[in-house]
């Protein structure tokens, strides 16, 4: 349990507070502010994963986001188990346990690990599409196994027993990023008056300032951190996230936030774990800052090869150094600050290694009175050792680096540090669709042009210099509080002294060269994770993939968990290279959200198991339950079924409730049919667009039945729809339609008509709807209505008035879903279960019964109703329906889907068309869904000319019937047709109108 490399002072983890955690299965120490990246260098362990192609073993490399090796499993339970994290990200707490997620037996002693030694150069870029494609039979084979060898995390297969959510927020000024020029931006803003939202990724604030010695007013740099922090936090109008990741970045200056709540303290804790933010800003300010590049060189990914960036940040965060014997390479200055913390923490610093020929910067000069052994114009070309760096390969560069000028020489060490100059973060500008733009003078790319209200400080635009990134972040979040509406441009903060050193700039330089050529030489990794080396992608441009979004797919670079963030840049300088390109050229690929991964907790929120699909109760509810009825699901409705006798049958109880409605009166619960109330006195002009038919005239107190197609002419909904007053509708949908009518309405009012003065309100919750039909329906409704005239001559068929129910104020329309004498009851909710129980205790001389879904699915179809959604399919126009009665010739405005319907193809003799079916056997019952020929002997595969779309016994009729969609059906009445079935069955069906009961409609307007 000995912290082998870890120091006994310096970092900002608490000793005071050991935690013990487990890895590998293995216990380990560490202490509080510990990462288990940290925590598990602090220990000696070298070897975290596997590669994902060549099975080679992998060591810590960064410190944050860009780490693409050490990606564990997290979690002590099935439960409560977490693929995919990152160690450098997931702090330490006592009692954590975690594993590699690749590696077998374990990641130290792979079997795989014979693949990368014996068969690396056999699996070049392609190698899957080109080696699996035969036998055919086989690929589900291949895929289980090439999935099972790429060696990431599993997906826990229990209930996740945490809990997350969601919260919306608006502000003036969000602000990603923490650091200094972050910090500087939110004072100046919240000073202002604004209302600032500061996120930022890591536990504590202040960004790289963390990680180094610097000092502000010659004070250490925390200190200036803590009192900003002070300062915002005592602030009304700042909201401060740490451990808050921006995940997404969207239009209209919509940003996605994630915010790790628990994760640092343990599994199983109470409250939220993680929480997402939606955060619509006014202005928004990325100050994220830019991650160190890494050479590519031979053998660069052998366990103890790091940024050197990250060696600095474990030495002065964490108190750890990463070994004990130190090679550094670098293209610029800065790294030599790594070689400087190493020394003074009593290791060995065996080398500098610099590819510039005469470096004159100021650490170098002080690197070199530390006695530190500085070496120009050279390079590591390759990486001795297995398991961990033994030695390394040095070699002199010509001045460009681009080729090797003489021998190599080797040098002992555990540790190679590279750094190759910084990357720009640029991933959440790219979510817009900004595309970034290559800066020479950067040595990277910065956020190009960009249509929202944003602003780029510090890092992200390669401002890396501490005094112009603090004063770029007060100058920019004061620019954002004025454009807000906050402030003047003149309330400049007082900005810290830095005491910084004079820096020469770096060398561009992404590849160093080897005696032998890529392909041959010892192998130079691009993307860690992906396995993608530099010989991989000459390869492809040699191939002819010259676009770089093509060779980032041909070779899978950048597709790893981390996007390349390490990668990206080095593979497309290999690539310019390759095709004689500048990196400008050649160009980046575009990232997209998430930055990092996302666990769909966060993303799903609260909406689980009910809350994700809700159970919908009509005000009748436990009226039905009591009176035994089954459910099925409708648009989240739980709709009665039907209501079986003890010893019924579902066909006997359909049968007896279709009798009764028929011959009597029976009663529905209809509450669930979608309702949208319109309003505005743009009204009408709306309906006539929205619908197929005309609604300029329909008088107050009438209803009149309308199609709504798509803009493609085909079918869309339908329902009645009910003049309430002059510039005042109520619209029915299907149930299940509901939301989606009402969001289609929204759309077209919104964004294609916003001059149509209109409002819409969804009332499906608001009324309670109670449908009589048979033809004692009027006598039951007189026995509690008294105050209207419910005759035919007062009370017309499709007409509605406000009358009093059961003493309940309503409105009772006088439509028909069955093709009976009906009348259907509305109520305010909360008076539904009431009045339906009045409904029956005054139906009870008549008979009345209550009947579900299936039995007004069987009423319905005698009649030769449609169900939209049942009985069309997207692909149906109202002529293909036979309605061409609902389709207004002469509207003064094209409804939506006018000029679809005149197509060629919409107008074809033998398009589908809308028949009922007559079963030559009187029993026999189609199947719905069941494909129709006009030659059951003809060879397979036969032509299919239809299906049956709804299918019932029918005990009013005495014999089966169906509804269907058959070619040129309407000019086949009275043909023969056939259903070859699965079973071998032939049934054969005679083509009718789908009307099949009192086809003049005599029976509802009696």
């Amino acid at each position: 349990m000995s912290q082998v490399n870890r120091l006994n002072q310096s970092g900002r983890i608490n000793r005071n507070h050991p935690i013990r955690f487990t890895y590998n299965g293995q216990q380990y120490q560490g202490f509080e502010g510990d990462t288990i990246a940290s925590a598990l260098l602090a220990n000696g362990v070298d070897i975290v994963g596997r590669s994902f192609k060549y099975s080679r073993p992998r060591g810590i490399v960064g410190v944050g986001s860009e780490e693409p090796n050490a990606i564990l499993q997290v979690g002590s339970t099935e439960a409560t188990s977490i693929p995919n994290l990152r160690a450098t990200q997931t702090e330490l707490y006592d009692g954590l346990v975690c594993e590699s997620v690749s590696g077998w037996p374990s990641a130290e002693n792979d079997v795989m690990g014979l693949v990368g030694k014996l068969g690396g150069n056999m699996m070049p870029p392609g190698f899957y599409y080109k080696t699996f494609m035969y036998p055919e039979s086989q690929w589900l084979t291949y895929e289980k196994y090439i999935r099972k060898a790429a060696g990431l995390g599993r997906v826990p297969q229990e209930t996740d027993p945490d809990r997350y959510d969601k919260i919306h927020h608006h502000c003036d000024v969000l602000i990603v990023g923490g650091g200094p020029a972050g910090l500087a931006a939110a004072l100046a803003a919240a000073r202002a008056g604004a209302r600032v939202i500061l996120a930022d990724e890591q536990s504590e604030w202040g960004g790289y300032l963390l990680n180094n010695t610097e000092t502000l007013d010659g004070q250490p740099a925390s200190q200036w951190v803590s009192k900003v922090i002070g300062e915002l936090g005592s602030l009304a109008n700042v909201t401060l996230l740490n451990r808050t990741t921006a995940l997404g970045y969207y239009d209209h200056n919509l940003v996605a936030l994630v915010e790790r709540c628990t994760d640092h303290v343990g599994e199983n804790q109470p409250g939220v774990r993680q929480r997402l933010h939606n955060v619509r800003a006014n202005q928004v300010i990325l100050a994220a800052g830019a991650q160190e590049r890494p050479l590519v060189f031979g053998n660069n990914d052998r366990p103890g090869c790091m940024l050197a960036s990250a060696v600095n940040t474990y030495i002065n965060r964490y108190g750890v150094v990463p070994g004990s014997k130190l090679v550094l390479m670098t293209t610029n200055d800065y790294a030599y600050q790594t070689a400087l913390d190493w020394q003074a923490a009593g290791r060995e610093v065996v080398l500098v290694v610099d590819t510039r020929a005469n470096p004159q910067g100021e650490l170098v000069k002080q690197a070199i009175s530390k006695g530190i052994r500085v070496l120009t114009g050279h390079g590591v070309i390759n990486v001795k050792g297995s398991k961990r760096v033994k030695a390394v390969e040095v070699a002199p560069l010509s001045a460009d680096g681009q080729q090797l000028a003489g021998s190599a020489e080797q040098y002992e060490c555990d540790t190679v540090a590279s750094s190759g100059g910084w990357s720009p973060i640029v991933h959440l500008s790219c979510h817009t669709g900004s595309r970034p733009v290559w800066r020479d003078d950067v040595g990277g790319f910065v956020p190009g042009e960009t249509h929202q209200a944003q602003w780029c400080v510090g890092g992200i635009q390669g401002t890396y210099s501490l005094e112009k990134a603090l004063q770029e972040g007060a100058d920019t979040g004061l620019q954002a509080a004025v454009e807000s509406g906050f402030g003047k441009g003149d309330q400049a903060i007082e900005l810290p002294k830095t005491n910084e050193p004079n820096i020469e700039q770096g060398q561009l330089l992404f590849h160093i060269p080897h005696h032998q050529p890529p392909s041959r030489a010892p192998k130079q990794f691009v993307d860690y994770q992906t396995d993608v080396t530099a010989a991989a992608i000459e390869l492809a441009a040699r191939e002819g993939f010259e676009s770089v979004e093509h060779v980032k797919r041909y070779t899978a670079m950048g597709f790893g968990t981390d996007q390349g963030k390490l990668g990206n840049i080095n593979g497309m300088a290999v690539l310019a290279k390759a095709l004689g390109k500048t990196l400008a050229e050649t160009g980046t690929t575009i990232f997209r959200p998430s930055y990092t991964p996302t666990t769909f907790g966060a993303l799903t929120g609260r909406e689980v198991g009910e809350l994700f699909d809700p159970k919908r109760y009509t005000a009748m509810h436990s009226w039905h339950e009591a009176s035994g009825a089954l459910f099925e699901d409708v648009g989240q409705w739980k709709r009665p079924w039907y209501y079986p006798k003890p010893g019924e049958t579902m066909h006997e109880a359909v049968a007896r409730e279709c009798l009764a409605t028929r011959n009597s009166v029976g009663v529905l619960d209809a509450s669930t049919l979608g309702k949208i109330d319109i309003q505005g006195p743009d009204a009408r002009e709306f309906l006539n667009r929205i619908y197929t038919n005309a609604w300029s005239k329909l008088a107050v107190g009438r209803c009149r039945y309308g199609l709504m197609l798509k803009e493609d002419g085909m079918v869309f909904d339908d329902g009645v729809n009910s003049c309430l007053g002059e510039n005042h509708f109520l619209l029915t949908t299907t149930s299940g339609g509901a939301a989606g009518v009402l969001e289609w309405l929204e759309n077209w009012h919104q964004t294609e008509w916003p001059e149509l003065e209109v409002y819409f309100n969804s009332v499906t919750d608001h009324w309670a709807t109670i449908s009589m039909s048979g033809p004692n329906s009027r006598k039951v409704l007189e026995k509690i209505c008294n105050d209207v005239d419910l005759s035919n001559e007062a009370f017309p068929f499709m007409s509605w008035k406000e009358a009093t129910v059961a003493g309940v104020k309503a409105r009772v329309f006088r439509i028909s879903f069955t093709g009976e004498l009906s009348f259907e009851i509305n109520v305010q909710a909360n008076y539904g279960h009431y009045v339906w129980e009045q409904v029956m205790a005054a139906g009870a001389e008549f008979g009345i019964t209550p009947y579900g879904t299936e039995t007004m699915h069987v009423l319905r179809a005698e009649k030769g109703f449609i169900v939209v959604g049942q009985d069309t399919d997207g692909s149906v126009t109202p002529y293909d329906l036979g309605m061409d009665w609902a389709v207004g010739k002469n509207k003064p405005f094209s409804f939506l889907g006018k000029r679809s319907m005149d197509r060629s193809d919409c107008i074809r003799a033998d398009r589908k068309q809308f028949v009922g079916l007559k079963p030559k056997d009187p029993n026999a019952v189609l199947p719905e869904g069941a494909q129709l020929v006009f030659n059951p002997d003809q060879p397979k595969p036969m032509t299919m000319v239809g299906h049956v779309t709804s299918s019932y016994q029918s005990a009013c009729l005495g014999y089966s019937m169906a509804l269907a969609v058959v070619k040129g059906g309407h000019q086949k009445m009275g043909e023969t047709i056939f259903a070859p079935l699965a079973d071998g069955r032939v049934i054969e069906a005679e083509i009718c109108s789908p009307i099949f009961l009192d086809p003049k409609g005599e029976r509802q307007n009696v």
